[in-house]
């Protein structure tokens, strides 16, 4: 392993979606050729589909990063591991686990001794502070707020905080659903609970902290913000923002006002979506809804199309934010019903007038040369089909039967 590396980096969700695709590279980058890499699948391991979810991390880290995995889930394999890479599920089924099998211990040693790449997301970062916030049991089960303790890898750098992942989470829509689905009232009532010295360190959707654990410095990179809180005040750091490890232990005391030294633009993909995959849907459905209005078929089968192109693109992620690829695989199909009682986006009118227009005429022709009874018979056989005929001043006029 090449002596430069040694990084923690901790997503707030989107690990193994597109948006995190040129951060996880970048990580890779630094471990030279052919890094041993390894998957602790512990927060999810008690699902029943906790295989398939493993087979498309595994397939996204191969294909989107170049990264063979293999997924393991004791505390030996971590031991000869240059990348380790842990993320959703259960906060408190994964801290039950590590503590029972030393993963916490070795995680903690990889980050105390500088070495390797450690990529925490979404539950396995929920784990990392001096306490978590067990999500599911509050959010979902109903318990009163309460703090778990947490595996503390940030001690290690003198930084005694929680981390909260989902920090800017809207999936509640009608209920405040951010900091990881607490929301202000929850979080403002456990943060009275956390340890004098602690802070919190929030981390955005689709957004990732890089701390480079040999230079010291912390870099805010995808595509939301660092939030830095303690007792209600906050910093928040943009994305594209560098400080010093020692100036984020100082925000963690409360030392308040500062402002990065520098910023970055983050590393770019020419095909790294700018949009998240719930964005995207409400993108292609806004554009269905568009071509429907003005009666564009070509623009209906594009946003049908771009939609299932995007959906392809989601597919390995193992997140569920805003109802994730399976909900947007419901708003495909239901674009595709839809589409298929718009395909021929004419009016009835439009539609009838090419058979409509020569029977009119025809008996139009027909009374001029005096043959009213057949042009009777025209009249009569139309308005069968619902057509209404008004002879005017200005000749014939023709509609359809409401």
């Amino acid at each position: 392993m090449p002596e430069k590396a040694g990084v923690l980096v901790l997503m707030g969700s989107g690990e193994t979606s597109p948006t995190m695709v040129e951060v996880h590279r970048a990580v890779v980058r630094r471990l030279g050729r052919g890094p041993r890499a390894l998957l602790l699948d512990t927060p999810y391991a008690f699902q029943e589909n906790a295989a398939e979810i493993s087979a498309r991390a595994r397939r996204y880290f191969a294909d989107s990063v170049g990264l063979a995995v293999e997924v393991a889930s004791g505390a030996g394999a971590l031991i000869d591991a240059d990348w380790v890479f842990s993320g959703p599920g259960s906060p408190t089924y994964a801290l039950d686990q590590w503590r029972a099998s030393e993963v916490g211990a070795e995680l903690r040693a990889r980050v105390g001794s500088r070495s390797g790449a450690t990529v925490l997301a979404s539950a396995a970062a929920c784990t990392v502070g001096v306490a978590a916030v067990p999500v599911y049991e509050i959010y979902k089960v109903g318990a009163e707020p309460h703090w778990r303790e947490g595996i503390d890898l940030l001690s290690a750098l003198g930084l005694p905080v929680v981390v909260i992942p989902h920090y800017d989470n809207t999936e509640g829509g009608t209920h405040d659903t951010r900091f990881c689905y607490l929301g202000e009232r929850r979080l403002s009532q456990m943060e009275r609970e956390l340890p004098e010295e602690a802070a919190v360190l929030g981390i955005d959707e689709h957004t990732a902290v890089e701390i480079d654990l040999r230079a010291e410095t912390v870099t805010v990179r995808g595509r939301g913000s660092m939030t830095v809180r303690r007792q209600g005040a906050q910093t928040v750091f943009p994305t594209g923002s560098v400080l010093g490890l020692d100036e984020l232990r100082e925000l963690a005391k409360g030392v308040t006002g500062f402002v990065p030294a520098e910023r970055v633009a983050p590393e770019a993909e020419e095909d790294a979506p700018s949009a998240t995959l719930a964005e995207s849907v409400h993108q292609c459905e806004s554009r269905f809804d568009d071509a429907a209005e003005c009666g564009d078929s070509a623009a209906l089968s594009e946003a049908v199309l771009q939609l299932e192109a995007e959906i392809s693109r989601w597919a390995a992620d193992t997140e569920e934010d805003e109802g994730g690829v399976d909900q947007a695989r419901a708003v495909l199909r239901h674009l595709v019903v839809r589409l298929g009682r718009l395909a021929d986006l004419r009016s009835p009118r439009d539609r009838l007038a090419p058979l409509v227009d020569p029977l009119v005429a025809l008996r139009g022709r027909l009374r001029k040369e005096g043959a009213y009874e057949t042009a009777d018979a025209v009249r009569e056989v139309l308005t069968e089909g619902g057509v209404v005929i008004e002879d005017t001043s200005q000749g014939p006029r023709w509609s359809l039967r409401s």
